[in-house]
């Protein structure tokens, strides 16, 4: 008689559980991992639109109509209005939330896969002042940038 050998099914119900088990700890790990992957690329490029509007007043000696359509506020006409910037789904929109002839604030607005994203609007400055809105409480802003 020939010995037959292999799994029982009890030894491929428990490989499967542990496999279970690691997914659901791993998972949720690799998305948050994806979530602050995207908003670092985002934070670069909010730098930049911020590099931009700087070359914008070099230029023209005010931050004002910076925007799309001449205006203080809005989508940036001299910069990619959404992360990233070099094409894909968009995660992030960014604005010109305010523009004066010596000041500016930019912001990045999550959206689509980000738009749970814990750390909310990320805002910065011309003088290079980090912020956020929106963030879940208890963050800082080192967290999120």
């Amino acid at each position: 008689m020939n010995k037959q050998t292999g799994f029982t099914l009890i030894e491929l119900m428990i490989v499967v559980g542990v496999i279970a088990i690691l997914a659901t700890i791993a998972y949720p790990a690799y998305q948050e991992q994806v979530r602050k992957t995207r908003r670092a690329d985002c934070a670069g490029a909010l730098v930049g639109l911020a590099n931009a509007m700087e070359r914008h007043f070099t230029t023209n000696s005010t931050y004002q109509q910076a925007a799309a359509d001449n205006a203080d506020t809005g989508a940036p006409a001299i910069y990619a209005t959404q992360c990233p910037v070099d094409g894909g789904t968009a995660t992030y929109n960014l604005t010109i939330q305010s523009a004066s002839a010596s000041t500016f604030t930019v912001a990045a607005a999550p959206t689509g896969a980000q738009t749970g994203d814990k750390c909310g609007t990320l805002t910065l400055t011309n003088t290079g002042l980090k912020g956020m809105t929106g963030a879940q409480s208890g963050l800082t802003v080192q967290d999120c940038w």
